[in-house]
């Protein structure tokens, strides 16, 4: 469990090799000191210790740490300076006017750099709770489906950008939404909120899943000025044993794993992303597949095909999902991240990337 600062914030850790060099550095200025002491009265070292205030700035986030290491640099030049009795007066007014100064100047960056953090953490907090509110954790199990969620936000401080999931139950069955809004920043959670609206009332009234697109649609095309769309993938999964209905909106194709083997689930016909149909005509046709017991389903946007490895290759999902973990579908996104994260390695995704996994139970 984390334990918190007393400001909410999460405690301070630095990796192993920022301590090792901090240690390096701690061992030469010991070092430093022990060489004035065995040079002779004619030299001295003591404004190295000036290094000590930043040294121990570098550990925290309370200006008090180094005020202290400052403190105790200002008594040992002093105690040096009674060693070393043949150097003017001025050589020792200048080692500890350094140390003062760099005291003074560790104490102020901490306080700062304490600050930007505190803002910078409730930021986050702010961002992860409108994640919770816009991107709302579906239940594990709804129906005959046991269900699992992963977002992964492509930049270390975001929480949330232009894709988006849902799932609805309702008296047509479950219903259930993934996307991707072209674009990024706050236009893109903006559009993304306005789909997800109109996704969770009109799939309670829309009993045609290709009507239920073309709501989307159409409340994305009257956003003012804009122009922006989004690739979305649609299902229908009825309360009884009838097929499943299926409307590709412009999205990669779902993947269905069943019996360790896997294929796209292909559209019927060629559709628009969200917010073009008026440019192209025509609707949303609904393809049907008929799911078994043990069938897995997994959903997602583009930022895990797109994801490259070394020489620029794309990771290949269709190829190495059906090496995955074969168990809970929160097992098996666990398993696809932990994958993706080997084939990208240090340059991590460059897009978001949302996941979602059914698996239909006996």
């Amino acid at each position: 469990m984390r334990a918190d600062g007393p400001d909410g914030m999460p405690p301070l850790h630095l990796p192993r090799r920022t301590r090792l060099l901090l240690l390096c550095a701690f061992l030469l200025l010991v070092a430093a000191v022990v060489a004035d002491l065995v040079s002779g009265p004619g030299t001295t070292l003591s404004p190295v210790l000036a290094v000590a205030p930043v040294l121990a700035g570098a550990t925290t986030r309370s200006a008090r740490v180094p005020l202290a290491a400052g403190g105790l640099a200002v008594v040992a030049v002093g105690l040096l300076e009674t060693t070393n009795t043949e150097l003017p007066t001025e050589v020792h007014l200048t080692a500890l006017i350094t140390v003062l100064a760099a005291t003074l100047a560790s104490a102020a960056n901490v306080v700062l750099v304490a600050a930007r953090e505190r803002e910078l953490f409730q930021v986050r907090t702010v961002a992860e709770a409108a994640q919770r509110a816009l991107l709302r954790p579906p239940p594990e199990r709804i129906g005959p489906l046991r269900v699992a969620v992963r977002y992964v936000a492509a930049a270390a401080e975001a929480r949330i950008g232009g894709d988006l999931y849902a799932l609805v139950e309702t008296r047509h069955g479950v219903r259930i939404l993934l996307g991707d809004v072209q674009g990024h920043g706050l236009p893109a959670v903006e559009t993304a909120a306005d789909v997800l609206g109109v996704f969770r009332e009109a799939a309670r009234t829309e009993a045609d899943l290709g009507r239920l697109a073309e709501r989307l649609d159409a409340a994305l095309a009257a956003r003012p000025g804009e122009g922006r769309f989004a690739t979305a993938l649609l299902l229908s999964v009825p309360p009884g044993r009838e097929p499943v209905a299926l409307v590709n909106c412009g999205h990669p194709p779902p993947l269905l794993r069943r019996e360790g083997r896997v294929s796209a689930l292909a559209p019927p016909a060629a559709a628009p992303p969200l917010g073009l149909l008026g440019l192209t005509g025509g609707g949303y046709p609904a393809g049907r597949f008929e799911a078994r017991p043990g069938d897995l389903l997994l959903l997602h946007t583009d930022g895990v095909t797109e994801a490259r490895g070394a020489g620029g290759v794309f990771y290949p999902l269709e190829d190495r999902l059906p090496g995955l973990p074969a168990g809970s579908p929160a097992d098996l996104l666990d398993g696809l991240l932990a994958d993706v994260g080997e084939w990208v390695g240090a340059a991590g995704l460059t897009d978001d990337a949302a996941l979602l996994a059914i698996r239909w139970e006996s």
